[in-house]
């Protein structure tokens, strides 16, 4: 149980993105959409400020899933997209070999966020969990399934099993740990401020009105840092 008390840091972590693509998308019905994207690219871009190792995988593209959000792929432009056929992504050899070369650097915490949590993200987690020493960190509400029911019960099962259930911005600030880290607390409060939702406006609150920050944009005119004079 010991390894559970162990917080993520980026040099545990390596993060797995499962069949985040439009058709998959259109299924889910367990997390508003448009907000499952947001909480997706927010993901997405913690581990691109951390420089957490990225493994994006694909089913059936051409056939019916779509391509992955370009949102999401504007992120990591440099990844190659690893394509499947199973609806577990542990039967696919690619796949396997993405998170063995980053479990070999000691990066043994899986963080995923994929579409179904009910399928996809179920018998890829048992499956891993059942054949390495990986642990398997479920971003939930970066994952979405086909009823409030099937996301429900499916996030239950792991559990039972031994996957850790996350927020994406409970990762993200796990992350980051430390305010005084500051080579990343500018990427993490833009994050915030983008795709935090009331948590992001209270950053971006503080910044203009309480510490008196960088100019914004007021009835078409540009004001400079202390707002209250204009």
């Amino acid at each position: 149980m010991s390894k559970y008390l162990e917080v993520l840091t980026p040099q545990n972590s390596q993060l797995l993105f499962i069949d985040q693509q439009p058709q998959m998308a259109f299924g889910v019905q367990s997390i508003d959409r448009q907000v499952l994207k947001n909480n997706v690219v927010g993901l997405a871009k913690a581990a691109k400020a951390f420089n957490i190792p990225t493994t994006i995988t694909t089913v059936e593209t051409e056939s019916f899933s779509g391509n992955t959000y370009p949102e999401l792929l504007a992120v990591f432009p440099e990844n190659n997209i690893l394509e499947r056929t199973s609806m577990n992504s542990w039967d696919d050899q690619n796949v396997r070999d993405a998170l063995a070369k980053n479990a070999a650097n000691g990066q043994k915490k899986v963080v995923v966020s994929g579409l179904w949590t009910d399928v996809c993200n179920t018998t890829f987690a048992l499956s891993c969990l059942r054949d390495t020493d990986y642990e398997i960190y479920m971003v939930a509400d970066a994952s979405g399934a086909t009823s409030v029911d099937a996301h429900k019960y499916a996030m239950d099962r792991m559990v039972q099993a031994g996957v850790v259930p996350m927020t994406w911005q409970q990762v993200m600030l796990e992350w980051q740990r430390d305010w005084a880290r500051k080579e990343t607390y500018d990427a993490v409060m833009d994050i915030a401020k983008e795709h935090s939702g009331a948590y992001g406006m209270g950053v971006d609150y503080a910044v203009t009105h309480v510490h008196k920050g960088p100019e914004r944009v007021k009835h078409g005119k540009r004001i400079g840092p202390n707002p209250a004079k204009y």
